[in-house]
């Protein structure tokens, strides 16, 4: 070991098992902030329109596959991501304007099946456009990786945990202190007594589709670099950012990023100390967990009303 400390077979050992954690620590907080994006992207939705939004995995994907597609295309990194954040969004407004709002005042169960049907139309698509084959991109700042007590950290990672922070923080500002903010706000605690202020919930709806849409885009933009992506990761991303939004409270802010976290890093840490075969199941043996124990989640469901 480099570790000067880590001298003799005991103390070489606990060394050796603090950079596995680490790693594996590493590993799951990088992917939790994907999925604590993903559930900020269902809390967005579910505050406005009281809907699940099962197509918010097909956003993260369509981020990761358009942000490949302008990089083959000859487009400069810069550019390439922030259309691959924008048209996901624009397809975000497309999903609300042609399947959400026909149908509004439907039933919540008819509303999250139409949700099923856009994902699975959207995946099509993509996959007939972009093709079936596995994508990836480059790096945003090199490969190189940064070495921490025996353990390693891409600069990918770091900017996957950055720009989440600075995501979180800028969602903050937007709804504490901008009109716009307060009027969502406003809208997810009670849509008839915000309509009678002035709010025009049909805009907040619109809206939300939209900043949902760029959250998942651009979780899968980070992320890409480390995981790759096909036409079809948005189906698991996507069930794990619920998983995620529900652990932490299904519409609370804040506990969509403590879920998502959450989530990546117990999914690690069982891959790494029990079985990658049960990297998939441990989220869901979580919900389950948190269904029956704590079905508020850990940080409270937001009680909204729809009208």
């Amino acid at each position: 070991m480099d570790d000067p400390h880590c001298i003799g077979r005991l103390a070489g050992r606990r060394c050796v098992m603090l950079a596995q954690f680490l790693q594996f620590l590493f590993s799951g907080v990088t992917v939790g902030a994907t999925y604590a994006l993903a559930a900020l992207g269902f809390t967005l939705i579910y505050n406005a329109s009281h809907v699940i939004n099962f197509a918010q995995g097909e956003f993260i994907m369509l981020g990761g596959m358009l942000a490949v597609f302008f990089t083959q295309a000859g487009l400069p990194l810069p550019v390439a991501l922030l259309l691959a954040v924008l048209l996901p969004a624009l397809v975000g407004v497309l999903v609300e304007k042609l399947a959400i709002e026909p149908v509004k005042g439907a039933p919540t169960v008819s509303l999250i099946i139409i949700t099923i049907g856009a994902s699975l139309v959207i995946r099509g698509l993509t996959q007939v456009w972009l093709g079936k084959g596995t994508h990836s991109l480059p790096a945003f700042s090199g490969d190189a990786p940064l070495a921490l007590l025996g353990a390693t950290l891409l600069p990918q990672s770091l900017w996957v945990l950055g720009v989440t922070a600075l995501v979180v923080a800028a969602l903050w500002g937007f709804f504490n202190h901008t009109l716009l903010g307060k009027a969502m706000l406003a809208t997810s605690f009670n849509s008839l007594a915000a309509q009678l202020v002035g709010v025009h919930t049909g805009r907040v709806l619109f809206l939300s589709f939209a900043m949902s849409g760029a959250l998942g885009a651009l979780g899968g933009v980070l992320v890409t670099p480390i995981t790759l992506t096909s036409y079809d990761v948005g189906i698991m991303l996507g069930l794990k950012g619920f998983v995620a939004a529900v652990v932490g409270g299904l519409g609370n802010g804040l506990g969509a990023v403590l879920g998502g976290l959450l989530v990546g890093v117990l999914e690690a840490l069982g891959a790494g100390y029990v079985s990658s075969a049960y990297k998939d199941a441990i989220p869901f043996a979580l919900i389950l967990l948190m269904l029956f124990f704590m079905p508020q989640g850990l940080l409270g469901a937001r009680n909204t009303e729809r009208v």
